[in-house]
């Protein structure tokens, strides 16, 4: 396998890609593109530990398999995909010629106003915590888990926090009231002041730091014949970027943050979700796709991710906020919470506060429905393509076939 293989995007999900490429057989040389000119990094640890002043940023650098041989290209960002003659267009000019290609170029920070600071990288996590010193005024727009993370540290470490919020709650979208709830107490007896955003709300503060959102970094890409879309590139249940005909561009796949594809607990929505476990659970699937083209698997793993507020650990598998909330258990003296998310009365998700034990059951739960129905899909897609070459045999119209 001396397949010239580049990677383009340096972070948690290309670097995890290459180190499968190399798992799994590949011998070739590898190139891995990053627009940073840092090293990988873990991104969890910049709005917990290197805020708050527990890590540092040698503390949070990726370890890396000691046998990668990769050829990096760091602070260069991918300009341009030529696909027609496989080639990576540079920012800087140079063109990178591949035989395979993986797209795991993450999402930025949404721009959060004048004078606002964003929370993504290594660098604006280092400039955030260098300002936030005890009885400076903070304001955190965002009630999302970056938001609700941000404000916890900058109150633990001594500032005046107001939270702002387009709901009424913190983590009302994401998780439902129930939790919502929870969190929005702990802010309460922690001291931080929570506000619902309105045209006339007014606050001062020394900082603004706005967790409003991500925007997928997928401009490269214009031009290209992809889909790429304010959300995500789009891509197949084999992690392959779709053209815009709908067909499967050859010898390219993706991981990570950036790719928006049809997930099965979602009934086949197109979904994009940026959590730690699915790069890594991504990177696995891309890699054995984009070596063994006939051998191609759909890409089924079960979301999980987490957060930690005042000590409260959250914990969470599948995918919350499609479903309905039902509390399961609840005992607020110690700040103990167990949720499950039901959509159509079927479980799609669950959530915990200080009662990680209980995942376990729900994980399985999830992980044999999305298996089930994986192999359902499966068999119908094989019935519609042996359909369609018969009809074709026939001289009829052939029939089409469906994706996950």
């Amino acid at each position: 396998m001396r397949r010239r293989i580049v990677v383009v995007g340096a972070s948690l999900a290309g670097l995890r890609t290459a180190e499968a490429l190399r798992r799994l057989g590949h011998q070739g040389p590898i190139t891995i593109v990053g627009a940073e000119p840092h090293t990988p990094y873990d991104r969890p640890p910049l709005s917990k530990d290197l805020l708050s002043g527990r890590a540092t940023p040698a503390g949070i650098r990726l370890p890396q398999a000691t046998d990668l041989k990769a050829d990096w290209m760091l602070g260069v960002a991918a300009a341009a995909l030529h696909s027609d003659v496989r080639q990576v267009e540079l920012a800087d000019g140079r063109m990178l010629r591949y035989d395979g290609l993986v797209i795991a170029t993450g999402v930025r920070a949404a721009p959060g106003g004048q004078g606002a600071l964003m929370l993504r990288s290594l660098d604006d996590a280092i400039a955030i915590r260098d300002q936030l010193r005890p009885g400076r005024r903070v304001a955190v727009l965002g009630g999302g888990f970056l938001g609700n993370e941000i404000a916890a540290v900058a109150r633990q470490r001594g500032c005046e926090v107001d939270l702002v919020m387009r709901q009424a709650l913190p983590l009302l979208a994401a998780a439902g009231e129930p939790v919502a709830a929870l969190v929005a107490e702990l802010h309460c007896r922690a001291g931080v002041v929570l506000h619902q955003l309105s045209e006339e709300l007014r606050y001062s503060a020394d900082l603004v730091v706005a967790a409003t959102g991500t925007v997928s970094n997928t401009e490269w890409l214009h031009g290209s014949g992809l889909l790429p879309a304010a959300d995500g590139l789009q891509c197949d249940e084999r992690l392959r970027p779709l053209r815009t005909d709908g067909s499967a561009i050859p010898d390219v796949v993706a991981a990570g943050d950036v790719v928006r594809w049809p997930h099965t607990l979602a009934d086949g929505e197109l979904v994009a979700l940026g959590h730690w476990s699915n790069a890594v659970d991504q990177a696995e699937t891309a890699a054995r796709n984009l070596l063994f083209p006939t051998q191609q698997r759909p890409f089924i793993a079960v979301p999980s991710f987490w957060s930690d507020l005042y000590g409260a650990q959250l914990r969470a598998v599948g995918l919350p906020r499609l479903g309905t909330p039902r509390i399961e258990e609840h005992d607020p003296d110690r700040n103990r919470l167990v949720v499950t998310y039901h959509r159509d009365s079927r479980l799609v998700g669950a959530l915990t506060v200080n009662r990680s034990s209980r995942l376990a059951r729900y994980h399985a739960d999830l992980a044999n429905h999305m298996l089930s129905r994986s192999a359902r899909m499966s068999q119908v897609a094989g019935c519609l393509v042996s359909g369609s070459r018969a009809g074709s045999e026939e001289n009829t119209p052939p029939v089409a076939r469906s994706c996950l």
